[in-house]
């Protein structure tokens, strides 16, 4: 329970307790209490509440849904690990989920000064521009922008976007298969567009990626500016001598 003589603040007190209520008591998606209950139950104001459950949804131990409350995210068990690879298709698959792809926009365009750098093309050169959603079982996880190279990708459709993995249609119908993915990453906050999209509140946190992807003769063949919701993805990285 909570002590109030105790050095430790209330909140991290409460954060506590609460964390050990959704690691031994509670299942991905199931409903936290209200603001109010946690008051009354744990004899606290609701600033310490509030507070608290910042702290755990910064942490990735719940969300929130506007209009219909908190939840349990599937953080400690389902969560993706955005260092252990770079395809969001193949990795759903292993966590046992059904990906799905919403092709959002997909255009052919000149491409600017600043991506022509960033694709190793010629300003003007023709590039596709492509936005989708990304979903597991049918739950927005991801939003991204893509940018291709169009001389390497001759006739790309649509349609094959729509029914197939990007990385599978690179593979198979234009011999194009990744080799190395640099990837940076920031957090920040969702922009109003991007939380109707992913379904989340107005100013949730994010990670957003950068992410240039090369063949093996080292040519860039994709750019994609993501943004991933907080609540199901985490970055680790494990630093050795």
């Amino acid at each position: 329970m909570i002590e109030k003589n105790s050095a430790t603040p209330l909140y991290v007190q409460l954060v506590d307790i609460l964390i050990a209520d959704i690691t031994q008591k509670m299942q991905p998606n199931d409903k936290m209490m209200s603001e109010r209950e946690i008051c009354q139950l744990y004899d606290v104001s609701r600033t310490t509440v509030r507070l608290a459950l910042a702290e755990l949804e910064n942490s990735g131990y719940i969300y929130k849904r506007h209009g219909r409350g908190t939840f349990v995210s599937g953080a400690l068990k389902e969560r993706k690990n955005l260092m252990d690879n770079y395809s969001f298709t193949d990795h759903m698959r292993q966590l046992g989920k059904e990906p799905k792809t919403i092709v959002v926009t997909f255009e052919l365009d000149a491409v600017n000064p600043i991506l022509a750098k960033q694709l190793g093309l010629k300003e003007g050169e023709e590039i596709y521009r492509l936005e989708r959603i990304r979903l597991a079982n049918a739950e927005p996880m991801m939003f991204e922008i893509s940018y291709i190279p169009a001389y390497l990708f001759p006739n790309l459709t649509k349609e094959k976007l729509s029914t197939r993995p990007l990385y599978e249609i690179f593979k198979e119908d234009y011999n194009q298969t990744v080799k190395i993915a640099d990837e940076e990453f920031s957090a920040s906050l969702v922009t109003d567009e991007e939380a109707e999209m992913l379904e989340v509140a107005f100013f949730s946190s994010c990670l957003r990626i950068q992410r240039t992807s090369y063949n093996k003769q080292n040519i860039v063949i994709e750019y994609t500016s993501s943004v991933a919701r907080s609540d199901q993805f985490v970055y680790n990285v494990r630093h050795s001598k």
